[in-house]
C-alpha cells in the first residue's frame, strides 16, 4: 500500500502510476502541443518530485516550498526532454529537479557562497569519496587536501561554507534521551546573562555614588592603589579613604 503524504494539498499516495509506453505515448502528444497530455504528465511525476524533495527534508525551508520548486524542475524537464534519445524520463528529469532545489536553497539563503568557494568544496566531497573507496576506510580532510594541493584551511573553510547553519533555538537528545537546546548546551559562562545583568547594575550603583568615593574605589579597585597611596594621590588621611571606602561598599551592597 502507497504511503500516504500530504503536501501542497495533494494526496500522494492518490497520484496514478503509468507505465514505460504510456509515458513515451503522453509525451509525443506533449512534444505536439497536447497541453492537457502534460497536465496529466506532469500530475503523474509529481510522485517522483515528492521522492527528490524528501532527500532535503533537513532543510530549514519549507518542504511544500521545497516540493513546489521540485515541480518547476520537473516541468522544465518535461519542456526539455529529448524523446529520440533512449533514455527513461526519470533518468533525465532527476537531476533537473535537484538542480532547481538547489538553487532555490542556494538563493534563498541569509549567507552567500561565492561559486568558487562552493566548487572547491565539491572538489573536498568528491576526492574524499575517490579515496575512501579505493582505501577502504575514513579518510581525514589533512589527505584530502594533500590530494588537491590545498590548503588545510582552504578544505576546511570550503566544507563550512556549504554545511547547513544551525538555529541556537534547534534541539537535540544527549546519551541519557534528555532533550537540549543548542543554546543550553554551548552557553557562555563568562558573558552569560546573568552576569551581564550584574554587571550593569554594578555599574549603576557606583554611577550613584559621590564623585570622591567613585574616585576612591577607582584608585583602590580598578587601578590597585593601596589606602596608603590613595591618600597620597587625594590628600587625604588614610582613616579618611578607609571610611569613604567602606560606605561606598556599604551604598554599593544595597544597591544590589
Amino acid at each position: 500500500m502507497a504511503r500516504r503524504v500530504y503536501i501542497c494539498g495533494i494526496d500522494t499516495s492518490s497520484l496514478p502510476k503509468i507505465t514505460q509506453e504510456e509515458s513515451m505515448r503522453l509525451l509525443k502528444k506533449i512534444k505536439a502541443g497536447d497541453e492537457q497530455a502534460k497536465d496529466y504528465y506532469v500530475y503523474c511525476n509529481m510522485r517522483l518530485v515528492l521522492s527528490v524533495a524528501q532527500r532535503f527534508v533537513s532543510c530549514k525551508e519549507n518542504m511544500d516550498d521545497i516540493f513546489q520548486v521540485g515541480c518547476v524542475g520537473l516541468l522544465k524537464a518535461v519542456d526539455n526532454f529529448d524523446i529520440s534519445l533512449n533514455v527513461q524520463f526519470s533518468t533525465y528529469a532527476v537531476p533537473m529537479i535537484i538542480g532547481e532545489i538547489k538553487r532555490f536553497l542556494r538563493d534563498s539563503s541569509a549567507m552567500r557562497v561565492s561559486r568558487s568557494l562552493r566548487d572547491t568544496a565539491y572538489m573536498v566531497l568528491k576526492s574524499k569519496e575517490k579515496l575512501q573507496e579505493s582505501r577502504n576506510e575514513e579518510v581525514g580532510l589533512e589527505e584530502v587536501a594533500h590530494d588537491l594541493n590545498l590548503t588545510i584551511r582552504e578544505v576546511y573553510d570550503a566544507i563550512d561554507a556549504i554545511s547547513t547553519p544551525l538555529s541556537l533555538d534547534d534541539s537535540f537528545f544527549t546519551d541519557g534521551d534528555e532533550e537540549m537546546r543548542l543554546d543550553e548546551h554551548i552557553a557562555d559562562n563568562e558573558h552569560s546573562i546573568d552576569k551581564w545583568i550584574d554587571h550593569t547594575d554594578l555599574l549603576d550603583a557606583i554611577k550613584n555614588l559621590d564623585e570622591r568615593e567613585r574616585q576612591i574605589l577607582n584608585l583602590r579597585y580598578f587601578i590597585g592603589k593601596t589606602q596608603m597611596e590613595v591618600s597620597d594621590s587625594v590628600g587625604i588621611s588614610q582613616a579618611q579613604v578607609s571610611r569613604l571606602e567602606k560606605n561606598a561598599l556599604e551604598h554599593i551592597k544595597k544597591s544590589l
